[in-house]
């Protein structure tokens, strides 16, 4: 609801107290590592424990799992799914293409040629060898064209369906990918885009 959504931050009751630890302490935690981590908890929060305690999980038990919990901390914290980017259309996979120097060199010298094949060239009494030269300029200039043509839509349309394959495969690890957590004192295994903030995570030798 964003009528409730203060700074960002998600509902307002998330700032209010009922988690004691709100988005930007939970990213002030993230950003650290390693012992510099460990002191910034002892020093604010004294031990992780209580950081569980304060977004009311069990460090042994994890969440309940109920349905209205797992809710309420995706309103608060939001759910752990990268929003994708808007799609770039065809149109504009091919504009990007067109962007390449090489290519705009080619372009330009395809529309000189043509152009120039249309210009009338005068008269020096010549053998006539310089006017079916002008006359065939204009099929280098279309050919040069053409495979500018052929370039960049070759070039969009293997673009366009490397961004296909990517939304794919992010969708598959966002929903497919499984992960080992507690909750309700059990084993459980979900997906990735289904953890929530309190979850209590199972990292195993080898997994990272």
């Amino acid at each position: 609801m964003a009528g409730d959504e203060v700074d960002g931050l998600g509902p307002s009751r998330c700032r209010d107290g009922n988690y004691g630890i709100s988005i930007a302490d939970l990213r002030i935690i993230n950003e650290q590592k390693g012992l510099e981590a460990v002191e910034h908890i002892q020093s604010k929060y004294g031990s992780v424990v209580e950081i569980c305690n304060l977004l009311f999980t069990s460090p042994n038990e994890g969440l309940s799992g109920a349905p209205a919990d797992l809710e309420d901390r995706i309103k608060c914290f939001g759910s752990n799914v990268i929003p994708p980017k808007p799609p770039k259309s065809f149109l504009q996979l091919v504009w990007e293409a067109l962007q390449d120097v090489t290519l705009i060199i080619l372009l330009i010298a395809a529309l000189v040629t043509i152009g120039l094949s249309f210009y009338p060239a005068g008269d020096d009494g010549g053998d006539g060898g310089d006017s079916s030269e002008q006359e065939a300029g204009w099929i280098e200039g279309v050919a040069i064209l053409g495979a500018v043509i052929v370039v960049v839509l070759v070039t969009a349309f293997n673009d366009y369906r490397k961004e296909q394959q990517f939304r794919g495969l992010q969708s598959k690890i966002e929903h497919e990918h499984q992960f080992s957590v507690i909750r309700g004192s059990k084993d459980m295994h979900i997906p990735v885009g289904d953890l929530v903030v309190g979850d209590i995570c199972q990292v195993k030798y080898g997994m990272y």
